[in-house]
């Protein structure tokens, strides 16, 4: 698929890579950059900022992937005129933004039909924030000269005016070791990936050798956070590319020189080879040696032959309609420096580089584990080969360090009572250069056959034949599905120093040997032709390997490549030996430093971050509502067991009564059949290293004819086979129903050996595993260690399956939905054989599973923890005689035992039934149980609607606060994507969206009081975070008709004695007085001063209540005739200090002394004039409503110790009275004579008529 880089650079620079169909854009975004690095911009949702090693930001671009039709691309350019095949991600170089496209690539490889890799031989580098670098490619330098030792010899001399920054990394990725596909997984081997040879799983991909992981994780992290339809148009679109580093090339095997026989006259076979270059350890030689803690290994190469054939002669089926289409094979081996901290130097003369060990052998078992137990996971059992010297010193010392950490590895944990078995490593040590220094040269290699053959044969190989299936209607296409015939169970390490020259000599080899099993198995040979083109594309992955690694060509690949060393070989081995020492001691740190920034290890190297605020914000509601778009299905699944004791005479046999018993009808015709077998091939010393697949299939096709005759005759569609797994002598094969097949996905198998060391398959496990709807259920069937007293081993064989079993992603059996084991488990009944069949002829079943060696481990919980097992209602079901109900008569008279069961696990299963059937071929009786499955179901319809409106609200949201928006207004893209704080607050507000302009409506707002009379208690301070013991509501009692006449029959106040002019304050206000024509103001003032002087000469001023502290006013001027309501007082700490200059406005008049008053309880009731307000203040504050405030008016819970001489406090508020602490109104005086006292002033009720006329003031009413 095509795609552009356009450019646009006004109003921000923006990138885009168009596709017909859809556009990915960038925008830098710099303002959010300063933001987060300031630490002004944090959201409480989003991780902290991201900053590298030397605390610098994570540089943080906008991104949006569009439907181009939506998208306005008119104000673009085109930025490069080359095609570009896709993207490598986004690099920081000297805080620039970096955009990688890879502009050259050419086909090497087809793996298999419709799976191409493609070589990249060019890329380009497009600066995000910044336009200087546009167009500074000189003449003179060629972007694409993908010599050898060119990249990273121009590091010190670099003009930093004139060359573009990264310019390096693109001649590292443009030298022609980078491979990609866009068709299928390329950083895993055949075996693991999915059989569904159309999809590619981006997730899927093994980070540990995509070389771009650094780059493009932004853009996955991006991805994953995109809805389900847009996602899958971002894979569809190849925007995104993976890219390994090795070697990768198909060589097409012409009918005339295939070693298998096609039915197709005339259609080629191909034999592809392809190495992954781990980049966990990535390196130049010298620079990357042995083993880091994390247990990665320098120069590791994971190298899988596969060869695909149409289909083959003898391939067909006559018993169905199955058409076959191909066959493929695949064999994979790892090599990798030796496992042990070592250094090297890079000298100038050849052969004097000294090794030097920086690890004591006790140090680095850790790391030596870490690295074997990951391989063990990944491909089951190793066996090393070591090819180093005996004789050369250092490579001595790495063999006895090596074969120190065998010994002591824990994959060779070993008892006294059993010493072989759970063996997962070994060593072969194979002194090449003595080996081949007779006169046979280099072919005495080949006498490593025997010494490995063995391993050989139980690692076997992965096969896989592509199937068409027989379809009714014609119009109809074919369907084509993927069934693994087996799978490949160990691997074989080669290791020399470099693992370049010897190693790949010794792979070949392997891989030739690998073949040949193949072949033999199906009784065909490959002629020399074959072999020939099979060594020279070993020859070439040496030689592209080396060059990676050491800077030349391999060694000896004149002997790989035609079978025998000639004098032209040996001149060409002297030349690279030379240039390596060149290249090697001159070349190679520039290299390693480029290599280094490529994967993002550079101190001071900062990640890009990418965010999308519309589709974070839609994955988040997504997550929210989910109920509405998921529902639940009971769906019906039979699980079985049977241990065939290698017979092949019930095969022709009626199998209803196990496979469809007579059930209630609720329970027939389930969805799903899981059906275990066991010791399906006898377990003779030859089976045990190898799988026949055709004993297995001719019970697969048995079992199909049984469901389907039963389906047919009760109206139900018909079964087809999902999957089936093969380890010798356990088979697991899973039938669904036809219509369910669209349900299902993700079908993934599995298998565990744990006999003779994990080597041979006489015991183990099959396991499949697979997606039904949105839950994910996984099968195993097992064949656990035999013998009575064995129940610890065969504790740790199910141990062994359990960890050591894995699926796709590393996906162990415990990460599933639900599980159903089922097999011969081999745990017998700990009571004598006459004793326990005794108990069966007495039908005590009670007593026999007290005794029964599962129930007492699984209680102890020694084996299968949080499994269940239903009770059980049969006889045991072992060892019959054959054809018979008799249990055993033979000399031996083995103990009547339950070795065949069904364990479940998960929230969602519910068992039904638990039972055997009367099958009399074996001397097992199969065994089955069936299941209720609660699945969850996605209505992707309605998921996706719900997405689309979500999606286009908050669009209209954000406005075109996106990164192809046309605004210039940069501050709103900071608060995208920060969210409220708390649920039920608005959203952060920016210049253009402001919560309380909303609709264009002005803030209301919608608190309302907890009952009935209540209202905001005006005494609460206007700082709510000011420490108080107020209310949060008081009661407020209405007046009555009496009070209001007796307030209007009382003399209007006189105006306050205030200079008006006055704009000081000192926590007291001056209140406008009420308008009295009998008297005028001058007047009014000088009766009240003289008043004032009077009563401060004879009395002491009261010490202010907690309240009246909180209680001020303050000096303002006033015209109006009408008195405003009470004025809430200063709280105590803001009020007039300690201080000898008085406040200007105090000055002015006279006032009293502060002395401390009585405490509340020696008080006296202070005199008051008439009632003016009608209603008391409020109480102590409380969590809900107060009582009225004049029963606890006046409470002084804080004494004001303040001694001031010169300022009086503030007056007191004016109140209609004060009441004492028990509740009775003073008579105006106390032991220290009269009070000042203020005129009244005219009543207001709060809850009166709106109506009432207020004179000028003006009532605000809402609008």
């Amino acid at each position: 698929m095509s795609i552009r880089v356009l450019l646009r650079e006004y109003p921000q620079r923006s990138i885009a890579l168009v596709t017909p169909s859809h556009a990915l854009i960038f925008r830098h975004s710099p303002t959010t950059n300063d933001a987060i690095a300031n630490g002004s911009l944090i959201s409480v949702q989003s991780p902290p900022p991201r900053t590298s090693v030397d605390g610098a930001a994570a540089p943080r671009c906008m991104v949006e992937f569009s439907d181009v039709a939506s998208v306005d691309l008119s104000d673009y350019r085109t930025l490069s005129p080359l095609p570009v095949h896709g993207t490598l991600g986004l690099i920081t170089i000297n805080n620039d933004v970096f955009l990688c496209v890879v502009t050259g690539a050419v086909k090497v490889a087809s793996v298999r039909p419709g799976e191409t890799v493609e070589k990249i031989y060019g890329v380009e580098f497009h600066c995000l924030n910044s336009s200087d670098y546009d167009n500074t490619f000189s003449d003179n330098l060629d972007p694409y000269s993908a010599g050898e030792q060119d990249y990273g010899s121009n590091v010190s001399r670099r003009d930093p005016l004139l060359e573009h920054p990264c310019v390096e990394l693109q001649k590292l990725l443009g030298n022609g070791s980078f491979y990609y596909s866009t068709d299928f997984d390329l950083t895993n081997r055949l075996q693991d990936r999915s059989t569904d040879a159309s999809s590619f799983d981006i997730d899927n991909l093994d980070s540990s050798f995509l070389w771009n992981s650094y780059m493009i994780s932004p853009l996955l992290k991006f991805r994953s956070r995109l809805v389900k339809r847009e996602r899958e148009a971002l894979d569809s679109s190849g925007i995104l590319t993976s890219a390994i580093r090795g070697f990768v090339l198909t060589i097409t095997i012409p009918s005339s020189s295939a070693p298998l026989r096609t039915t197709r006259t005339g259609l080629p076979s191909s034999l592809t080879l392809i190495s992954r270059l781990s980049c966990r350890r990535a390196g130049t030689r010298f620079n990357s040696r042995g083993i880091d803690d994390d247990g990665n290994v320098a120069n590791f190469v994971e190298s899988e032959t596969i060869y695909w054939s149409p289909s083959v002669v003898g391939q067909s089926d006559p018993s169905t309609n199955e058409k076959p289409s191909g066959i493929c094979f695949s064999y994979a081996q790892i090599r990798g420096s030796v496992p042990v901290f070592w250094e090297q130097s890079a000298g100038l003369l050849p052969g004097q580089q000294k090794i030097s060990i920086t690890r004591s052998a006790e140090g680095t078992q850790p790391a030596f584990d870490k690295h074997f137990t990951e391989l063990e996971q990944n491909y089951g059992a190793v066996h090393v080969v070591n090819l180093l010297s005996e004789t050369k010193p250092g490579e001595a010392e790495l063999t006895n360090l090596y074969r120190y950490g065998v010994r002591h590895s824990v994959l060779n944990s070993r008892d006294n009572k059993h010493s072989h078995d759970h063996e997962l490593l070994r060593e072969t040590e194979f002194d090449f250069h003595a080996e081949t220094k007779g006169p046979n040269g280099y072919e005495a290699a080949s006498l490593i056959r025997r010494l490995i053959e063995n391993s050989a044969d139980g690692f076997a190989y992965y096969l896989s034949e592509e199937v068409e299936d027989p379809v009714e209607d014609s119009n109809e296409k074919p369907r084509h599905r993927t069934v693994v015939v087996l799978q490949q169970e160990g691997v074989f390490r080669t290791n020399c120093l470099d693992c370049l020259d010897r190693t790949n000599l010794i792979q070949t080899i392997i891989s030739q040997m690998a073949i040949e099993s193949f072949l033999g198995h199906r009784e065909e040979r490959a002629a020399s032709d074959f072999w020939m083109r099979h060594s020279s594309l070993w020859a070439d992955n040496g030689d592209a390997l080396s060059r990676i690694y050491a800077g030349t060509g391999a060694l000896k690949s004149s002997f790989t490549r035609h079978g025998k060393m000639s004098l032209a070989g040996a001149i060409a081995d002297a030349r690279k030996s030379a240039t390596r020492l060149y290249i090697n001691n001159f070349a190679d740190k520039g290299r390693q430093n480029t290599i280094d920034v490529l994967l993002g290890r550079m101190v001071g190297q900062t990640p890009v971050y990418l965010f999308d605020p519309i589709n974070d914000y839609v994955t988040a509601e997504l997550s929210k509502r989910s109920s509405e778009f998921q529902s639940t299905q009971t769906i019906r699944i039979w699980a079985g067991t049977f241990n065939l004791n290698g017979r092949t005479d019930g095969i022709e046999q009626d199998l209803s009564s196990w496979l469809c018993p007579d059930l209630d009808p609720s329970q027939q015709n389930p969805e799903i059949v899981a059906v275990g077998f066991q010791e399906i091939v006898e377990l003779s010393p030859q089976q045990i290293m190898n799988s026949d697949p055709t004993r297995k299939q001719a019970w697969e096709r048995a079992v199909r004819k049984t469901l389907n005759r039963h389906a047919r005759a009760a109206g139900s569609e018909n079964y087809v086979l999902l999957r089936s797994g093969q380890l010798v002598g356990a088979a697991l094969c899973i039938f669904v129903k036809s219509s369910v097949l669209k349900n299902i996905k993700n079908v993934e198998g599995s298998v565990k050996k744990t006999g003779m060391s994990g080597m041979a398959g006489n015991k183990g496990a099959v396991a499949i595993r697979m997606d039904y709807a949105n839950s994910q259920i996984c099968f195993v069937t097992a064949h656990l260690a035999a013998g009575f007293a064995n129940y610890e081993e065969r504790n740790k064989d199910y141990a062994t399956i359990h960890h050591g079993l894995r699926f796709q992603r590393n996906r162990g059996i415990d990460d599933h939905d639900c599980v159903i084991w089922i097999g011969d488990f081999n745990y017998r009944i700990g009571l004598g054989a006459e004793r326990v069949r005794q108990l069966v002829k007495a039908g005590d079943l009670e007593s026999l599973y007290e005794n029964d060696q599962l129930n007492l481990q699984m209680v102890a919980g020694l084996t299968f923890p949080y499994y269940s097992e239903a009770r059980i209602t049969f006889n045991p079901t072992y060892k019959y005689d054959l054809g018979s109900d008799v249990y055993d008569s033979s000399e031996k008279a083995r103990i009547p035992a339950w070795t065949d069961r069904v364990l479940r696990k998960g929230t969602n299963l519910r068992q039904m039934n638990y039972n055997c059937a009367p099958l009399r071929f074996s001397d097992h009786r199969p065994v089955y149980a069936t299941f209720q499955c609660t699945v969850s179901i996605i209505d992707e319809a309605r998921r996706e609607a719900l997405s689309r409106e979500i999606y286009d609200r908050r669009q209209l949201e954000v406005g075109g606060t996106i990164a192809s928006g046309q605004n210039d207004d940069t501050d709103d893209e900071d608060l995208l994507g920060y969210d409220s704080i708390e649920a039920g607050l608005p959203p952060a507000s920016s210049d253009k969206r402001k919560w309380w302009l909303d609709n264009r409506q002005p803030a209301r707002s919608d608190l309302k009081p907890p009952q009935k009379a209540l209202i905001p208690n005006p005494n609460r301070p206007s700082n709510p975070y000011t420490p108080t013991d107020e209310p949060d509501w008081v009661t407020v009692p209405r007046m009555t008709k009496l009070q209001q006449q007796t307030a209007k029959s009382v003399a209007p106040p006189p105006p306050n004695p205030r200079n008006s002019n006055s704009n000081s304050t000192n926590g007291t206000r001056n209140l406008p007085p009420p308008f009295n024509p009998m008297e005028t103001a001058v007047s009014t003032l000088s009766k009240n001063l003289a008043q004032t002087h009077l009563n401060n000469n004879s009395t002491a001023s009261l010490p202010l209540s907690a309240s009246d502290r909180r209680l001020s006013t303050s000096t303002i001027s006033s015209t109006s005739k009408k008195a405003p309501p009470p004025v809430a007082r200063k709280p105590i700490h803001l009020t007039s200090s300690r201080s000898s200059t008085s406040s200007p406005t105090l000055s002015a008049v006279s006032t009293f002394s502060t002395s401390r008053g009585p405490l509340p309880s020696q008080q006296k009731p202070r005199p008051t004039t008439a009632d003016h307000t009608g209603f008391a203040p409020p109480p102590r504050r409380t969590t809900g409503a107060g009582p009225p405030l004049g029963s606890i008016y006046g409470r002084r819970d804080i004494e004001d110790r303040r001694e001031v001489s010169t300022a009086p406090p503030p007056p007191q508020p004016r109140r209609a009275q004060r009441a004492n602490l028990n509740g009775q109104a003073g008579n105006g005086t106390d032991e220290e004579g009269l009070r000042p006292t203020l005129p009244p002033r005219r009543p207001t009720d709060l809850l009166g008529d709106d109506n009432t006329s207020i004179g000028n003031w003006v009532a605000l009413k809402p609008t």
